[in-house]
């Protein structure tokens, strides 16, 4: 690998960082200007992510660093194509097909965020949608390859508690929209359950960075 370029585990550790500052920056900002108001919504469930960036500075701090990670995470899943094919096998195309269609619905989603009317209601929703679903998606093609190589156990192991949690978020969505009636408490669980989705998504690419570190930086070919 030349010098000058940055060791793989970077692109990773980007991928989690970037939407997790956002999110949460976005959320202190319109706290702070008064657009939403001042909790925590992991826990009150006051406020989805969608809400906290919609309008005002973290509108635009939101789409500044999101825009930039929805492309970093498609060239991720097209790198972690690369990195399992140094372990043999066919070629494993379905994992970066699914993660660039998932970042091109997340650029979708964060472009129409802040814009209002049907149209663009309809775009936000069904761009974060297909962006989780291509996500979990891809992550369990990934995990199917991964269980054949037993050098790999530590990351397997650790991926596959991600996707157990995150299978279990969305189920308790579904769960929540099924059964509460209460137009209220329903949105509140749905936005809890967002900003928890968001957690282990940022766990399962913090994952990905310990393993590229793990291998000495190598394993990733550019």
């Amino acid at each position: 690998m030349p010098a000058c370029l940055p060791p793989p585990w970077w692109l990773p550790l980007l991928c989690a960082l970037l939407p997790l500052v956002a999110g949460h920056v976005a959320l202190w900002l319109s706290v702070r200007d008064g657009l939403v108001p001042a909790c925590v919504p992991y826990i009150d469930g006051c406020v989805s992510i969608s809400r906290a960036a919609r309008h005002g500075v973290g509108n635009g701090l939101f789409k500044a660093l999101m825009l930039p990670a929805a492309g970093l995470q498609a060239l991720f899943w097209w790198r972690a194509r690369r990195w399992l094919q140094l372990r043999g096998g066919r070629d494993p195309a379905e994992i970066a097909w699914l993660g660039i269609v998932a970042g091109a619905f997340l650029a979708l989603y964060t472009s129409a965020l802040g814009s209002e009317g049907e149209i663009y209601g309809l775009l936000r929703r069904y761009g974060i949608t297909v962006y989780f679903g291509g996500t979990f998606l891809a992550l369990m093609a990934l995990l199917r390859r991964m269980s054949h190589d037993r050098e790999d156990a530590p990351g397997f192991a650790a991926l596959r508690r991600v996707a157990v949690g995150m299978l279990a978020v969305g189920l308790t969505s579904v769960a929540v929209t099924a059964t509460l009636v209460d137009p209220m408490a329903r949105e509140r669980w749905e936005n809890r359950l967002e900003w928890i989705l968001g957690l282990w998504l940022t766990a399962m690419f913090l994952v990905f960075a310990w393993q590229w570190w793990r291998e000495r930086r190598h394993a990733v070919p550019r």
